[in-house]
């Protein structure tokens, strides 16, 4: 392989396909040699406007060249575990749309297997790498917001139903990916409830309750049926509160210099609460695309050999954590404890 140029093919050129394409074919050194889909529809919305991509509906075209270094995966979860493992026995890195996988041993052993073959494994959750959500882990990690309470999201809209799979396992990736980063731990209790409303085998609005060992405490909402699109989120800390709303054109951060102090009381009756109303401030953010950014790390990583930001492990944390929320929803909101395995992982 050049050690500047890397030469990938996409494999899905579905909803997310076409962004993948165009932001992996402006990185610098960057080849994109094949598309690969299932369908000759959608390879045919490739031919005209890049005639020098070969497109094929043969994965196996794909994994069997040996120029092709990397294997970008943006089709349906149910394919991802067996696309993913067949691309890394063929000595390819590999960078998977969200979630890693359908369920957390198979992720296990896909993690495994990128490590044994000494190859990237990368996970999709853009988020990660948005300007809003990296400025708000540094106002974080910085004390600015004090210890953190709590958080709460909502992440709804009017569709798209998805065929295979609940809400649960479209929309929570995004916010679990952004609230583990945040706090640099997953949750130890996850509780769900939720219904099917379209369609009664699959939940399309879900409430998720997470409980952290740290002592914060999280809500996400999702849904596939609200009247308006929502992409906020509010989190409340001992100095300071903040809201992040994704839909917003400019100041999608608001850092509020809001909050209450105890009052120590002096005597039993007494009891005193002091509240504080300070300044609003929207921190600078950079501008840049976060699809872009991810792409590029991707690549930097292959090439400099070092651990990506949303790496396997950090992918299988997600898919733990979406078995245990889909989990408590099928026993009717049930909490579900920290029963994740542990296993080495070899350096």
């Amino acid at each position: 392989m050049d050690p500047k140029r890397v030469t990938l093919a996409l494999v899905g050129y579905g909803y997310w396909g076409p962004n993948l394409l165009r932001n992996f074919m402006e990185v610098p050194n960057c080849q994109v040699k094949y598309v690969c889909d299932k369908s000759v529809t959608q390879l045919r919305r490739v031919a005209p406007k890049f005639p020098y991509i070969t497109t094929t509906q043969s994965f196996q075209e794909v994994i069997d060249d040996d120029e092709v270094d990397a294997v970008v995966i943006a089709t349906p979860i149910s394919t991802h575990y067996h696309l993913a493992k067949k691309a890394l026995l063929r000595g390819k890195h590999i960078f998977i749309e969200k979630p890693l996988t359908a369920d957390s041993q198979s992720a296990e052993e896909l993690v495994r297997l990128a490590d044994m073959q000494r190859l990237i494994l990368m996970v999709g959750h853009t988020f990660k790498y948005s300007p809003p959500v990296v400025k708000i882990k540094e106002l974080i990690d910085s004390g600015e917001l004090g210890d953190i309470y709590y958080i709460s999201s909502s992440r709804v809209n009017l569709g798209l139903h998805q065929p295979d799979v609940s809400v649960i396992w479209d929309l929570a990736p995004h916010d679990f990916s952004i609230i583990f980063y945040w706090l640099g731990e997953e949750p130890s209790r996850v509780h769900a409830f939720g219904r099917g409303c379209v369609k009664p085998d699959t939940p399309d609005v879900a409430f998720i309750n997470l409980a952290f060992d740290s002592g914060t405490v999280a809500e996400v909402q999702l849904s596939w049926l609200s009247p308006v699109k929502l992409r906020r989120t509010v989190i409340v800390g001992s100095k300071k509160m903040l809201i992040y709303d994704d839909t917003e054109s400019v100041e999608k951060v608001k850092v509020f210099d809001h909050g209450v102090n105890f009052i120590e009381p002096s005597s039993f009756e007494e009891f005193q609460l002091s509240y504080r109303s300070g300044d609003i401030v929207s921190p600078h953010l950079d501008n840049y695309e976060p699809l872009y950014a991810e792409a590029k790390h991707f690549l930097d990583c292959i090439r400099e050999g070092k651990r990506p930001r949303t790496d396997g492990l950090d992918g299988l944390r997600i898919v733990r954590a979406l078995e245990k929320a889909e989990k408590s929803l099928m026993e009717n909101g049930n909490f579900v404890e920290d029963s994740r395995c542990k296993f080495r992982v070899i350096r």
